[in-house]
């Protein structure tokens, strides 16, 4: 069997428990009492829920699932016992695919601030807040493109003008409004008047 076959946890949360074997990869939430896993894969902002055999489990392994771990997980999908979802996975095998250090992973389950979530940016769309606005974006998008694409139109990248002068790229156009070959009319006296005017500092009072 290929490493990568799996079922997404979206698709895992609207299944019929049925008992059927499963398998999921996604990194772990938060890990409670050494026995039960929430597991998130990016597929949905929804968590699946792991059941783990701690009596029957290597010491070791369980000490390596900790938040923001990679792991995959094979097992039953069974009815939930508790409330808040609606199946559960009793593990059968569980996979370490990447350690975290939980001293010095950031998102810690916890609430975090949007300053500090500025600072990760490459980890903040795990977290609820950036989960739920970047599936809000996508759906914007996808809804305007869609539109436009649909009645003939061409999607195209323009460029773009701004004032940075970064790596020379000032150098390769200039925009302005007069002829760039010298042969712009010299200004009036009324509009050199106004940009003197215009530029000129308020008097100050004595």
């Amino acid at each position: 069997m290929a490493f990568n076959i799996r079922t997404k946890i979206k698709d895992a949360l609207v299944s019929d428990p049925t008992n059927q074997h499963i398998i999921i990869m996604g990194w772990v939430r938060t890990f409670r009492s050494n026995r039960f896993i929430a597991l998130n894969d990016g597929s949905t902002i929804n968590n699946i829920q792991i059941v783990v055999d701690f009596e029957n489990t290597d010491e070791a392994l369980l000490k390596r699932i900790t938040t923001g771990a990679c792991i995959k997980v094979s097992g039953q999908l069974v009815p939930s016992v508790g409330s808040g979802q609606k199946v559960e996975i009793k593990a059968e095998a569980i996979e370490i695919l990447g350690d975290s250090d939980p001293e010095k992973f950031p998102l810690q389950p916890k609430k975090h601030s949007l300053e500090f979530l500025r600072e990760i940016a490459h980890l903040r769309m795990r977290t609820n807040t950036f989960g739920a606005v970047f599936r809000v974006r996508n759906t914007l998008a996808s809804a305007t493109h869609e539109f436009f694409q649909g009645r003939g139109f061409v999607y195209w990248n323009s460029p773009i003008i701004t004032a940075s002068d970064a790596e020379g790229a000032g150098e390769m156009f200039r925009v302005t409004t007069l002829p760039i070959d010298g042969s712009a009319p010299a200004p009036t006296m009324a509009a050199s008047i106004s940009a003197r005017t215009f530029l000129a500092k308020a008097p100050t009072s004595p």
